[in-house]
Order: C-alpha cells, then sequence, then structure tokens
C-alpha cells in the first residue's frame, strides 16, 4: 500500500493510504507526495487528522482493523473503493459520532438482497479484494479524485452518508446512512429504567379544535422523510410506491430488518399517492419501533412474584385457558408466578407510576432477539402508534386498541349495533368514499356505531356483494377517532382497497375460503379471516349486523356519546379525556415508549399502549384471546345489548373478519 501526507490549501492534514489509479488521483488533488508502506497494520501514528484508504478493487478486508486505529488516534476516516461497475466513497468515520463503516456496510445488506451471495462469492475468492477493477481509468479515477477532495476541503456528502460514483456514467449519487444503535462499533443505548419511563404530558396546542395531529405534513416534510428514510442501497425502508385500488391511493413501504429475511410491507390508503407514500413510511417506521427493544436495553429480569405491586399481571392481558397450553406443540408457555420472563420499563397514567411490562407483550417480536425469553401469549403491533410528540402518538395508539376492542366487543357478543347513516356526514367525502367503492364493485357500503361504553367513536364498515354475484360474499373493516365522522373515513379508506384486493383474488382463493368456513382451524394469518368472509358459507355469521334496525346520523353519534369533549384547542386536553373515560370504567392505560434513535432523526415519537382488560387482537384462529377479561361478559349488557351478562357458551365461536 501507499501512504501520503499532505494537506488541502487552507483544509485538514491528510494521510493517504492505498495504490492504483485512484490512490494516484487522489493524491495528486489533495496535493501530497505518496511514501510507500507494505501493510496498513504498520502504519505509525500519523500526525494528521483525516485518513484516506483509496482501492481499485473491493478490498474491505482491513477496515475493521483501520477503524480500530483510528479510533485509537483520534483520526478521522475516509474510505474509497471499487464494487462493481462503482466507486464507493464512505461514510466518514468520526471517533465518538455515531454512523461508521459497520453501520453502512449492514444497512447496504439489508437492502442488498443477494448480499448474502456476494459475501459468499467474496469469501471463497479473496483475491478479487486484490484485483482493480477493469472499470477504473484515469477518467473515473480522477472524477473520485474530485468528488474526494472536495470532501477532505470539508463538502460533508459523506458525514453519514455514501458517495457513488458510477463507472459507466461517472454519475454522482449520494445514500445516507442512519447510525446503528445496536452497532458493535459505535453504537450505545442506555439501559430501560423506572425513571426513563416516567411520563409527563405537555401541552400541545393544534391547528383548530377538529384536528388531531399538532401539525399537518405539508410537501417539506414529506420530502424529509423520504430524504432521511428511504434509500434502495442504504435506506431503513428500502422502497416505497404507489398504485391505485378500491378509488383509492396505496402507498406500499418495504423494509428489511436483522431479524426477518424477507421484507415487511406497511401501508398507506389516502386520496393521493404522495400522501399514501408518506403513510406507508410511517406506518413503516411504527413497525420498527415495536419490533424488538432498540431505544433502552432491557435489564430486568425477574418472575411476577420477584416483583409485587411493580408489573402489570399478565393475566389481565387476556391469556389461554389452562387446557389449551396443554396441546401438543402449543407454542407458548402457561403464565406462573415464579417463571422468569424479561420485563421493560411503562408508565401507568392510573397509578402515575412506572410499572413493569413483559418484554414480549410490548414488543411482538422480541422472540427473534431474545428466543429464550418466554412468551405468555400470541401478540401483534395492537396500540403501536407513532407522532409527531410522545402525546400525539399516546393518542394513536390509544385509538387502535379502541378500534380493535370495539371490533372485537361486537364480534365476540354478537352486538346488534346501529347502522350509520353515511349521507349525514358534515364531511361529504365520507359519504363519496362509500360512493366510489359502491360505483367501482357494485357492492352495498354499510358503517356500524361500534363504539364502547367510554364513549370514543368507533365505526365497523363492510361490504356487501349484490345477490347473485360471482364474488366475494362481503369485506369488513374499522376504525376509531374522537371524531365518528373521521373514524367512519379511515374506515372507508381502509375498505376500498381491501375488498379489491379480495375481488381480484377470489378466483384462487374461493376454495380456501369455503374449506375455512367448515374448519376455523384452517385460519392460520391475517389474510384469512379475511379471505373466509369471502366465502358466502360463511357470510351469514354477520347476519347479526346486516340485519340491525336502529339508524343513528353522525349528529345523533356526538350527542349519544358526548364527542364535543374532545373539540380542544390543545391535544394534551383530548388525550386527558380520553384517560378520564378510560379510567371511569375501570380501565388503566400503560404506555411504553419505544423512540429510537432512528425515530429521533425524523423528530418522531413512538409508542406501544397497553389497556389491561381490554379485547386484544390476534390473528389465526387458534391464537385469540379471551381468558381472564371480565369486561367481555360485562359491556354487553352495560350497552343495554342483553338483559344480563354474556355467558361463556355465548361467545361467538368462529373466526373474527377482522382485516
Amino acid at each position: 500500500m501507499r501512504e501520503d501526507t499532505g494537506h488541502v490549501p487552507g483544509g485538514t492534514p491528510v494521510t493517504l493510504v492505498g495504490h492504483g489509479l485512484l490512490a494516484a488521483a487522489i493524491g495528486e488533488a489533495v496535493g501530497a507526495d505518496r511514501v510507500g508502506i507494505d501493510d496498513v497494520g504498520t502504519l505509525p501514528e500519523p500526525g494528521s487528522r483525516l485518513l484516506i484508504t483509496a482501492s481499485d478493487g473491493w478490498d474491505c478486508r482491513a477496515y475493521e482493523h483501520i477503524q480500530a486505529l483510528c479510533s485509537r488516534y483520534r483520526m478521522s476516516w475516509l474510505p474509497v473503493r471499487t464494487e462493481l461497475g462503482r466507486t464507493v466513497i464512505g461514510p466518514r468515520y468520526v471517533p465518538g459520532v455515531p454512523g461508521c463503516v459497520t453501520c453502512a456496510e449492514f444497512r447496504r445488506s439489508l437492502a442488498d438482497e443477494h448480499h448474502a451471495v456476494r459475501q459468499t462469492v467474496r469469501d471463497r475468492y479473496p483475491r478479487l479484494a486484490e484485483e482493480p477493477s477493469r472499470w477504473v481509468t484515469r477518467l473515473t479515477a480522477r472524477t473520485v479524485a474530485a468528488v474526494t477532495a472536495a470532501e477532505v476541503a470539508g463538502a460533508g456528502r459523506t458525514r453519514g452518508a455514501l458517495v457513488y460514483v458510477d463507472l459507466d456514467t461517472l454519475a454522482v449519487s449520494t445514500h445516507r446512512i442512519l447510525p446503528d444503535p445496536l452497532c458493535p462499533v459505535c453504537g450505545a443505548i442506555p439501559d430501560d429504567s423506572p425513571e426513563a419511563a416516567r411520563t409527563i404530558l405537555r401541552p400541545q396546542p393544534k391547528p383548530a379544535p377538529d384536528r388531531y395531529r399538532i401539525r399537518a405534513l405539508g410537501e417539506a416534510d414529506l420530502t424529509r422523510l423520504r430524504d432521511t428514510y428511504v434509500d434502495d442501497e442504504t435506506g431503513l425502508i428500502q422502497r416505497v410506491h404507489t398504485f391505485a385500488s378500491g378509488s383509492l391511493a396505496v402507498g406500499v413501504a418495504a423494509m428489511r430488518t436483522r431479524w426477518q429475511s424477507r421484507s415487511e410491507l406497511s401501508w398507506g390508503r389516502t386520496l393521493r399517492h404522495r400522501t399514501s407514500e408518506t403513510v406507508a413510511v410511517l406506518e413503516a417506521l411504527e413497525r420498527y419501533g415495536g419490533m424488538v427493544p432498540i431505544g433502552r436495553r432491557t435489564v430486568v429480569r425477574a418472575s411476577f412474584a420477584e416483583v409485587p405491586g411493580t408489573a402489570v399481571d399478565p393475566r389481565t392481558l387476556g391469556l389461554y385457558e389452562p387446557e389449551r397450553y396443554a396441546l401438543p406443540g402449543f407454542p407458548f408457555q402457561p403464565f406462573d408466578v415464579d417463571r422468569v420472563c424479561r420485563w421493560v420499563w411503562g408508565f401507568s397514567f392510573a397509578r402515575q407510576e412506572p410499572v413493569l411490562v413483559p418484554q414480549r407483550y410490548a414488543y411482538y417480536r422480541a422472540h427473534a432477539a431474545d428466543p429464550d425469553d418466554p412468551s405468555f401469549a400470541y401478540e401483534i403491533s395492537n396500540g403501536c402508534a407513532l407522532g409527531s410528540c410522545l402525546e400525539e402518538a399516546i393518542l394513536y395508539g390509544l385509538l387502535e386498541v379502541v378500534e380493535r376492542d370495539a371490533f372485537l366487543m361486537t364480534w365476540y357478543a354478537r352486538l346488534a349495533v346501529p347502522r350509520i347513516d353515511l349521507a349525514s356526514a358534515r364531511d361529504r367525502s365520507v359519504p363519496m368514499l362509500a360512493q366510489a367503492i359502491e360505483a367501482d364493485t357494485g357492492y352495498r357500503v354499510l358503517a356500524f356505531d361500534t363504539t364502547m361504553e367510554h364513549g370514543i367513536p368507533s365505526v365497523w364498515a363492510m361490504a356487501v356483494s349484490p345477490a347473485g354475484t360471482d364474488g366475494p360474499a362481503l369485506a369488513c373493516a374499522a376504525g376509531a377517532h374522537l371524531d365518528a365522522e373521521q373514524a367512519a373515513s379511515g374506515a372507508l379508506r381502509e375498505l376500498g382497497p381491501i375488498l379489491a384486493d379480495l375481488v381480484e383474488r377470489y378466483p384462487d382463493t374461493a376454495g380456501h375460503a369455503r374449506a375455512m368456513a367448515g374448519d376455523p382451524s384452517l385460519v392460520v394469518s391475517m389474510d384469512d379471516h379475511s379471505v373466509l368472509y369471502s366465502s358466502p358459507e360463511a357470510a351469514p355469521r354477520l347476519d347479526f349486523l346486516t340485519t340491525s334496525a336502529q339508524f343513528l346520523t353522525f349528529a345523533e353519534i356526538r350527542s349519544r356519546h358526548g364527542t364535543d369533549a374532545f373539540r380542544n384547542t390543545d391535544l394534551t386536553a383530548d388525550v386527558t379525556e380520553v384517560l378520564r373515560r378510560l379510567s371511569s370504567h375501570g380501565l388503566d392505560v400503560v404506555v411504553v415508549d419505544q423512540t429510537t434513535p432512528e425515530h429521533r432523526a425524523g423528530g418522531l415519537h413512538c409508542v406501544k399502549v397497553i389497556v389491561p382488560g381490554t379485547l386484544p387482537m390476534t390473528f389465526g384462529h387458534a391464537n385469540r384471546r379471551v381468558h381472564g377479561l371480565p369486561r367481555l361478559f360485562a359491556v354487553p349488557a352495560l350497552l343495554g345489548y342483553r338483559l344480563q351478562s354474556l355467558a361463556p357458551q355465548d361467545v361467538n365461536p368462529h373466526p373474527h373478519p377482522f382485516p
């Protein structure tokens, strides 16, 4: 290898190590004479503040050692190497600053579906690292050198980013890298603690009383979110695209993580492609926070008996009957007060103090990072939410819990809830959404007021096929919001694309739907729940809804549930009213802050909201959880749908139709 020590005029002292055309061109660009050394391991302590390594080939073998040397010498490092058809510059490593070469390679490995294959080839043929790329010419080397010299002079493009130079077109592109909090080189996350979990709600003024975000996302915000998170080479989210479906623009964001080999898809459904793309990105970030602890390191490992009075009792979260745990191959362990598990800290608003929550409940993919931690029940991202502030995230986490609980309560107790007159909406986009679905598909769109005892509006939307149609029998969706019209709008925005997808796939899924109608054990995935009720054999199970004779207008819903109490000028006042209503019915709210450094990079907050005693959403009929939840049996009578408590034998035995 070769070493240069030089200066850019008015710039930083530089040490250059490398050989070949790139090293020669970079040395000339930074104005230094080169001195040869045989091995980077013999590099003496330099008198410079920046090390540049340059290779005409794909030689990263010494990177770990170089990074360690730079950390020891407190010297920045700018790597330059040539891969297949491109030269990669950066990221610039600064000791003590998160975001290093290891972070960059980790992000790239997730974005590259063929990374494992490429790595296998490089491991099997190490000589490839020593061979210069035939794409490197004097012209391409001068281009790379010019970009590198600009970085030395302070351009800053490689701070937290990679710069690619395409060796065919000489196009230069920048790819942002978010530091990896779990990076073994530069990552550092704090220990979880009760102090960190303590939550104080602060005033958050709203743009208007009927707005429930502290600010609307403008075009600049949308661009910033995409620039921060989406990149097909290095992004936390690798791909985003939109398409039209069910009278709406549907956004899809694809994200791969270290805990799964396949990309996880997140969705956004609005009237505009740009907005749907953004919603999909935000949903992906929400899921990312809910997978495993990244913002804080779990430190509590104890049995429930060892933390008396400090922990949420897992039995209040809905578990399984003892005989279910005894089934051969059942994947969950029965709860025992002496069984040791991991716990994370959350905050109880009823108790106004930090409490412990089982890690496997707070993070739905915690098993991937900690497979030995016992799990008492199936759990998903229910209650995970994102916001521009903590209070906003808490509100939308609460609304998701309310939405799913209301849907399941209506289903399990077969409540004949009232139909909603969609034409009565003040927001004319609500009936227009329903009319668009009907015009596109010929299906009849219905909506039902599923609001529970606390008066937080929730809506069940349904599309029913016309008689004699050879297609899905029906489709369902749900929504919850502090404004009933916005709850209906959310449900309809879900319903349209779901119905369109079911119609398109029906020729292939009809047989499976019929089979599931006869055997609920075949319902094993989220998709199965929707597909099941495309079967005419299963559709009559919803007659308790479709035959409901009572109608309500939105004005009557507002009056019945007192939703004017949610029309405040401060979002925190809205959240406080939700907490008050839930508490008045004996329901605590526990919040686990799931915010990661990646969320903070975009000014976002992420939480998991837990309301012990509510009905947990599950997918796969064998996973449904109703044991130990007395509210299921009490609320139907409280709402006047039954004269007495629901009996266990009267609980709907069929798989739910939540999509």
